[in-house]
């Protein structure tokens, strides 16, 4: 979601996320998706955090038919595009910014009769969220979206924002810094999280947090 350097290791290098389309093969389709690192950064490339948190999806972890779902800091929409493909609703979001090469995306890769059930919408965390109703997603989706400390608050605040009680949050991310534990911590003070999945291949953790009870909070 944010357009800023990201701090990769040398052993990853970055010579993937500078090829023009990424490949998958994801919920019995083809996707290729276009990237632009030098125009937009990190947020228009496809992150392992995608792929795991999509492969997830698509081992049918969730019950995504007629699920209403949201996509934040999307990017390249590839998490979003396999929650419409397995029978979600979704609005994929991320900043202003990223819409053009995001909206490009979906139409390139959704069949025509699913896209319907896909809509690009902007949301830049803690700001527009009167765009939204409170509690208006069953699922809320985001991959590799807590590197930033700044942004913290930001998107706390629109989770709870965009929650029901009956809501549940899938966040995919690696573990590589302090604030990253910081940011779980703070995510659970406001919400009941478990780690449901681990890729040791790609050190990819996926988190499920739901809205804590006030019986959990007495």
């Amino acid at each position: 979601m944010a357009l800023v350097p990201y701090e990769e290791t040398a052993e990853m290098g970055l010579q993937r996320f500078h090829k023009p389309l990424a490949t998958f093969s994801l919920a019995n389709h083809t996707i290729q998706i276009r990237q632009d690192w030098k125009k937009l950064g990190v947020a228009a490339v496809v992150w392992d955090a995608a792929v795991i948190l999509a492969t997830y999806l698509e081992m049918g972890a969730v019950e995504l038919r007629g699920c209403s779902a949201v996509e934040l800091g999307a990017g390249t929409g590839l998490v979003g595009m396999v929650a419409a493909l397995l029978g979600a609703h979704v609005t994929i979001t991320d900043r202003k910014v990223a819409l053009e090469l995001l909206k490009s995306n979906v139409q390139a890769n959704l069949p025509p009769h699913i896209q319907p059930r896909a809509v690009v919408k902007e949301l830049t965390w803690g700001q527009n969220l009167g765009s939204f109703s409170p509690g208006e997603f069953d699922l809320i989706l985001g991959a590799d979206i807590i590197y930033l400390e700044e942004t913290f608050t930001d998107l706390l605040q629109t989770l709870e924002h965009l929650c029901s009680n009956h809501s549940v949050i899938l966040l995919a991310c690696r573990i590589r810094y302090e604030r990253d534990h910081n940011f779980l911590a703070m995510l659970e003070r406001q919400f009941t999280v478990s780690k449901v999945h681990y890729d040791p291949e790609k050190d990819v953790h996926i988190y499920k947090a739901q809205r804590r009870s006030l019986r959990e909070d007495l």
